[in-house]
């Protein structure tokens, strides 16, 4: 098998270890709260602090993937997690567990490793497929959720942590052994690159909607195993496997999530997750028995699983010349979306008695993120009418029903000779070659009334003042009312063409 083949797998399943690094605190806060005494304040600032930096290096890993390869990356970050990884097996206070869960976020920020590097091995229409494979290495997150209390409840939470020094060297060892050597390389630099598309809008409004879908995700993982045992009274286990069951759900979701955008438009995929998102977060905010919060929780798993997948089909669509960066900034941004909400939650919870608001907020962002999909979409589908309309070879213009000039493409300049500026707000007439009389284009109209369009052969000038012989199509643009809103006009040059002078 080529080196190349193996890069799929490997990334994946480098990922499902870096995930299943990232949550080691959050899945086994219960156990360490036995033997190190913590505020359900200090619980939520340990088990959201892994977010910060796995967050903020996403953006320097996106880069650097394309400045020293997929391979030499994951080597070193297995490498530096072996640290922070023993250093919490040995932690007795709630310093030491800020200190070494700090650096766990180095699990979560491989993230954008593989969505920069597996792209150059695959053609555009299955990026979003393929990085919605890679995303669902975030698995690893149930791995240990589930798995790390169990190991925890047999032989100590710190054996538990101490197991993954072995599964870091063994991935450190793959990654080195298998990594592909050649991998494309872009040498660009960071500020060249960040300049090429902070002022995009489109960055932003990924960013957002990533922030929405995966730090749902991130939040509820890292929140749910001690919400479960402290609000409805879970043993460790149960609740590890409840937390478990939402990651796969979200994560199964993701390839598919991917695979709809490849084969549908992803902005109709955005509206279904965000008004998913949305039904989901007001249910929760009602505070309901387990049974509904079942369903609202695998609810808001089954949307964001979906909504994390189409977001990194649009990312290298949009941005394929930046895809690196891109790809750190908006993996970045989401992961930050799983910082907050935990922290908020126990604060909404210390002052009101409940989590109503909190929830409530992750709803209202959902319906605002809906809302900017909808726009987004039509603002899609307007640019790419605009470019059809630019890029056409024929000579296009539109006029209003008074036959005032609104707008003419680059090919009618051509034509024509006349600047967009030099026509619009005038009326067809600057075009008229005096070789017509007025019962010609008494007729014309005559039919465009009667029929809705004309065609046929014109003479016309050009802004030099030669005449030329042109083929011109009139189609009458009627509102809902049937009442006559736009007349385009589209036309091809005939006076160069044997046949037809």
């Amino acid at each position: 098998m080529k080196v190349t083949k193996w890069q799929l797998p490997l990334q994946t399943a480098s990922l499902v270890v870096g995930f299943m690094v990232w949550v080691i605190i959050s899945s086994l806060i219960a156990n360490m709260r036995a033997d190190i005494e913590l505020t359900e304040g200090q619980v939520s600032i340990v088990t959201a602090v892994p977010v910060v930096l796995g967050s903020i290096l996403r953006v320097f890993l996106g880069f650097w993937t394309n400045k020293i390869g997929a391979r030499n990356l994951f080597t070193i970050s297995f490498i530096a997690l072996l640290f922070p990884v023993f250093y919490i097996s040995i932690a007795d206070s709630f310093a030491d567990l800020v200190i070494g869960g700090l650096f766990l976020g180095i699990g979560g920020a491989v993230f954008s490793i593989g969505v920069t590097s597996l792209p150059k091995y695959y053609p555009k229409e299955k990026h979003g497929f393929v990085n919605g494979i890679y995303g669902a290495g975030n698995i690893g997150t149930a791995i240990t959720a589930f798995a790390a209390p169990v190991i925890a409840n047999a032989y100590g939470w710190n054996t538990a942590v101490r197991m993954f020094l072995i599964i870091l060297i063994l991935f450190a060892v793959l990654n080195f052994l298998f990594g592909d050597r050649k991998e494309p390389k872009v040498h660009a630099s960071l500020t060249d690159q960040i300049k090429g598309v902070y002022k995009d809008q489109k960055i932003w409004f990924l960013s957002l909607f990533y922030f929405i879908t995966f730090g749902s995700f991130v939040a509820l993982t890292v929140y749910l195993p001690n919400f479960l045992v402290n609000h409805f009274g879970l043993d460790t286990v149960d609740a590890g496997l409840r937390t478990a069951g939402f990651i796969t759900l979200a994560t199964l979701m993701r390839p598919v999530g991917g695979w709809l955008g490849d084969r549908f438009n992803p902005f109709f995929m955005l509206m279904f997750v965000f008004a998913g998102l949305t039904a989901s977060g007001a249910l929760l905010s009602f505070s309901p028995n387990i049974e509904l919060y079942t369903v609202g929780c695998l609810s808001i798993a089954f949307c964001a699983g979906i909504g994390n997948g189409v977001v990194f089909k649009l990312v290298p669509l949009y941005f394929s010349k930046q895809a690196g960066i891109v790809n750190g900034i908006v993996s970045a941004i989401g992961g930050l979306g799983g910082f907050f909400p935990p922290i908020v939650l126990t604060i909404v919870f210390g002052i009101t008695g409940h989590y109503a608001i909190g929830f409530m907020a992750l709803s209202e962002f959902a319906l605002a993120s809906f809302i900017i999909v909808v726009w987004m979409y039509y603002q899609e589908k307007l640019s790419l009418e605009s470019k059809i309309f630019d890029h056409t070879a024929q000579g296009m213009m539109i006029t209003d029903p008074n036959g005032t000039i609104q707008k003419v493409n680059s090919s009618f300049t051509k034509l024509t000779g006349y600047q967009y500026d030099e026509v619009v707000g005038k009326t067809p007439s600057v075009l008229r070659s005096g070789r017509h009389g007025k019962e010609f284009y008494q007729e014309m109209w005559e039919m465009i009334r009667e029929k809705g369009f004309w065609q046929g052969e014109i003479w016309n000038k050009r802004k030099n003042g030669e005449i030329y012989k042109e083929y011109l199509t009139i189609s009458e643009i009627n509102d809902e009312g049937g009442t006559a809103k736009y007349y385009i006009g589209s036309f091809s040059d005939l006076s160069n063409d044997p046949k037809k002078s």
